[in-house]
Order: structure tokens, then C-alpha cells, then sequence
């Protein structure tokens, strides 16, 4: 039963937590045209939010495995609610560079997959890929129903009562966390029979394999940070109308869901590699389509594709750390894999609305996405995995 719950827990901690940073993407337009801002005056608030919480969730990583991950997770949640919900009251572009950038960084880094991932990894040893799979799929249901919530607030009270929603949720949360989270690390049997030997970060980052990983999930954030922040306005510049563009972020969710759940379930039988190679395969095929027709069929066909990629990588990120160094170090290694896809995933939203604002199109944008993928596919090819008989430091 404790299992059982500290499942629940991690589910509904992404739950929320994902749709949280996708209201910044729905919002971007009507904020724009409301504030007589830039869009790069978002992007850039983007993209410190996805440096500090990079820079963060490293440092929740190694937390998580020293300290009481109820009180870590919790606290995000505390966190990311006050910045989220202030988010509603911003008049100036430094107050979303504070609140979104700053304060909701930190926060997201507590409550995010490093710290969730480690807690499933410890309660399911044996099952890691398909348990992270379904507490990421979270995320991905948080997207499709949260986010269709929030569209249709959007439309018929107006772009800040999505951020005042998207706090009570967060706030919602915190008596689900107490009750299933673990007080203490390392609670429970199946977490005590859990091996904890493996690899410093130190030792892993002299090892060609712990590089091929940082340049893959380096391509990944870029790729999904880019998406999530500037679809729905390509959509809307695309004549899409605002409740559609709205909820193709819920209908990428829905995709998510099942590209996560099957990615995990692959991962535990096959290995993290081959569900990673033929996520970036998809993007390549999606990105090439938006380069060549920007039509609405073909929006919605890039987002059901993209969809079926985004957040694959989120639950085989502990069976690459596990399997090529062990789970001594889990949350500090993982944690640091995340940062990287954080600064890149804020390198890729700033750098969207940079290049739009210039240019006025998207389309050296996507054509940057559809290479760096290219780039991923082959570091995946690349990639060695650690023989089964010991920690070979190749």
C-alpha cells in the first residue's frame, strides 16, 4: 500500500508541476498584446526559469539523496505555488524575470523528475522504467486536462486567472505529499533492498557515456522548451484560432501520455537507448513537415507527433544513470543530466522568440530543431552501455 502511494504521490506531483510551466506558453500572446511587450521580454523570462531551475534541480538532485524527500517536494510545491500565483498581478517585464524566472525556477526544481524520479527508482527496483513512465505520464495528463482548463479560463475570464488557478492547484497537492512521501531516505523495505553502490559524479563524468548523455539531453530541452513555449503562438500566427492553438498543448499531452508509458515499459525490456533514438527519429520527420506546409492539418499532425516524443526522455533518464552508473549517486547524476536539458530547453525558448522577433517567422528556428535532432540521433549511435559485469570507464 505504502508503494501504491508514494506512486500516487509522484503521479500527481507531476501532474501539476508540468502544466504549471506550459501556462506561460499559453499565455504568451494575449500577455504580449495586453502588456505591449516583446515576445522576447517572455522568452527571456523563459529562460531564466530554465536556467535556475537547472541549476536547482542539480542541487535537489544530490538533496534527494541525503534528505527527507516529503520536506524537499513539499517545499517546492509551496514554492512554485507563490510564484505561479503571483504571475497574476505582473505589470513588468522583471516581475515575470522574478516571480517565473526566479522564484518558480527554484521552486519546480523541488517538486520536478530528478527528485520524484529518485524517489520511484528507490520504491521500484525492479520495475523503474514502466513506475517513472507512469508518474511522468503525469505531466502528460496534466497537459491534455489541466491545460484545456486553462485555455478555456483563458478565453472567457482572461490570462491572468490561469496563473491563480495553476497556484490552487499546486496548494492542493500538499496533504496528499505528507501522507504518502517518505519522511526520511530510504524508508520502506523495498527502498532498503535497493543497491547503493555506483559511480561518484566525478568518476561518471570521466566516462565517454556520461557526455554522449549530456549531448543528447542538451538537443532534447532545446527541442522541447522551443515547442511548449512557441506552439500555440505558431499556431495562432498560422490563422489557427486561440481555444485550438490553446488546446494543442492538451492534445500534445495526450500523445505524451502514451509515448511515455510505452517508452518505459521499452526502456525496462530493451534499455533506455532504442526509445531514444526513435523519439528523435519522429522529430526529425515533424519538424522537416512544419518546414515544408504550416497548415492546420499539419499543425495538428506535428503536434501529435511531437507529442508522442516530449517527456520521453523524462522516465528513461534514471535507467541511463542506474545502468551506466549506478544508484549511489542517482539524484546528483540525474539531477545534473536535467540541468543540462533545463539550460537548453531556456537556450531554445529564448532563442525562438529572438529569431521571430527578427525575422518574423519561425522557420530558422525549426530548421535549427530538425538538425540538432539529427545531431542526437547520431551521439545515440554513439553511445556505449556499461557491460553488464562492471563499471567499465569507457
Amino acid at each position: 500500500m505504502a508503494a501504491v502511494l508514494v506512486l500516487a504521490a509522484g503521479f500527481f506531483a507531476l501532474f501539476v508541476n508540468g502544466s504549471g510551466r506550459l501556462a506561460v506558453g499559453l499565455t504568451l500572446r494575449p500577455m504580449v498584446e495586453d502588456l505591449k511587450w516583446n515576445r522576447a521580454d517572455i522568452g527571456s523570462a523563459v529562460a531564466v526559469f530554465q536556467v535556475v531551475s537547472a541549476i536547482a534541480m542539480f542541487f535537489a538532485g544530490r538533496l534527494a539523496d541525503r534528505v527527507s524527500l516529503r520536506l524537499l517536494i513539499s517545499s517546492g510545491v509551496v514554492v512554485c505555488a507563490f510564484g505561479i500565483g503571483m504571475m497574476g498581478f505582473v505589470s513588468e517585464p522583471w516581475h515575470v524575470l522574478l516571480l517565473f524566472g526566479l522564484i518558480y525556477g527554484v521552486g519546480n526544481a523541488g517538486c520536478s523528475t530528478p527528485t520524484v524520479g529518485v524517489m520511484v527508482a528507490r520504491t521500484f527496483p525492479g520495475n523503474t522504467g514502466f513506475a517513472n513512465g507512469f508518474v511522468t505520464s503525469g505531466m502528460s495528463l496534466g497537459q491534455l486536462l489541466i491545460v484545456a482548463v486553462l485555455a478555456a479560463v483563458l478565453v472567457q475570464i482572461g490570462w491572468r486567472s490561469v496563473y491563480f488557478w495553476v497556484a490552487a492547484a499546486h496548494l492542493a497537492l500538499l496533504p496528499l505529499i505528507y501522507f504518502a512521501v517518505p519522511a526520511h531516505s530510504g524508508n520502506g523495505s523495498l527502498a532498503a533492498q535497493v543497491p547503493r553502490e555506483g559511480m561518484s559524479l566525478r568518476e561518471a563524468a570521466r566516462t565517454r557515456r556520461f557526455w554522449v548523455l549530456i549531448g543528447v539531453f542538451a538537443v532534447c530541452g532545446l527541442d522541447d522548451f522551443f515547442v511548449t513555449t512557441h506552439l500555440v503562438a505558431y499556431a495562432e500566427d498560422s490563422g489557427v484560432s486561440q481555444l485550438f492553438a490553446g488546446n494543442l498543448l492538451a492534445v500534445m499531452g495526450l500523445a505524451a501520455l502514451i509515448g511515455v508509458l510505452l517508452a518505459g515499459a521499452f526502456g525496462d525490456k530493451t534499455g533506455p537507448v532504442m526509445p531514444t533514438i526513435a523519439s528523435f527519429v519522429l522529430r526529425i520527420a515533424c519538424f522537416g513537415l512544419l518546414l515544408i506546409d504550416s497548415s492546420t492539418i499539419s499543425i495538428a499532425v506535428f503536434t501529435l507527433v511531437f507529442g508522442l516524443t516530449f517527456l520521453v526522455t523524462a522516465p528513461l533518464t534514471v535507467l541511463f544513470v542506474r545502468d551506466a552508473f549506478g544508484m549511489k549517486h542517482l539524484g546528483a547524476i540525474s539531477g545534473l543530466i536535467t540541468m543540462v536539458h533545463h539550460t537548453f530547453g531556456g537556450i531554445g525558448a529564448y532563442a525562438g522568440a529572438v529569431i521571430f522577433d527578427a525575422n518574423g517567422s519561425y522557420a530558422i528556428a525549426f530548421a535549427i530543431m530538425l538538425a540538432s535532432s539529427v545531431l542526437a540521433v547520431a551521439l545515440m549511435l554513439m553511445y556505449q552501455p556499461r557491460p553488464k559485469e562492471g563499471p567499465a570507464m569507457a
